[in-house]
């Protein structure tokens, strides 16, 4: 049992939190599948890439992001009215898998305020080996500072943070799978390449409370999905039917709602 004191304790002095064991083997197997069913659909897309471009007609990805044990670990940090930011699968082959370099979220999102929380579901054994995700306490009480643009090497993001940061106190963020870490978005985070002979792959899952406003030029947001509680202040998607022919085969698909 979590003690929601001294997880929202550690949250607002450090940046994060880490909740283990959330969600059932079984599930994530699926997830695991379901990257490399994506793979397999989008041969020319690096696997680090797997956004909401190919997510948001996905009813085992809705399944996964609408999930009661995910929904209720964000209800914590952002109250009852939730909905879905976006969603994004950061999965690093082996030995050529890209780092994602230093950075905050906030610097990136179309967010008015910017209330929102990244829950970070490991999908394999992440580890400082394979480039895990690596975070530096307390810096999410510093404003959001400028990006710059990085092409000096292949990475994720393609942009870093313009100011200096102390890699001396970078925490690693070693998990298991169905393990979730939890950040703020002005928390400074990166990982480093994965060369080791295991894959890194984890769900980057961003929560809003339904009165945060998504600010994108496209409405409905691609990935903006109503959750929970009130619906607040934003459009969202619909929920796709399970199609047999184009969607991804999962536990319970095509029996109602991909939401549970």
């Amino acid at each position: 049992m979590v003690d929601q004191a001294t997880v929202l304790e550690q949250y607002h002095r450090d940046g994060y939190a880490i909740f283990r064991d959330v969600l059932d083997a079984e599930l994530v197997a699926e997830a695991s599948d379901h990257v490399e069913w994506l793979q397999r659909k989008h041969p020319d897309v690096r696997p680090e890439q797997l956004g909401h471009q190919y997510l948001r007609d996905d009813p085992f990805w809705i399944r996964l992001v609408s999930d009661d044990r995910l929904v209720d670990i964000a209800e914590l940090f952002v109250g009852p009215d939730i909905a879905l930011f976006a969603s994004h699968y950061i999965s690093k082959p082996p030995f050529s898998g890209q780092p994602v370099l230093w950075h905050q979220d906030a610097a990136f999102w179309p967010l008015e305020p910017m209330e929102v929380v990244t829950l970070w579901l490991a999908v394999d054994h992440s580890t400082p080996e394979n480039g895990c995700v690596r975070l530096i306490p307390g810096s999410h009480t510093t404003p959001t500072a400028a990006t710059r643009d990085a092409a000096e090497v292949d990475n994720v993001l393609g942009a870093e943070i313009a100011v200096e940061v102390d890699e001396a106190r970078a925490v690693d963020m070693v998990l298991a799978p169905g393990d979730v870490e939890v950040h703020h978005p002005n928390i400074v985070h990166g990982s480093n390449a994965n060369t080791s002979a295991k894959r890194r792959c984890g769900l980057t899952i961003r929560y809003i409370p339904t009165s945060t406003r998504i600010t994108g030029d496209e409405q409905p947001f691609p990935s903006a999905l109503w959750l929970r509680g009130d619906r607040g202040v934003n459009t969202y998607q619909p929920v796709p039917d399970f199609d047999a022919g184009r969607h991804f085969r999962y536990r319970g698909a095509g029996e109602g709602s991909s939401r549970r």
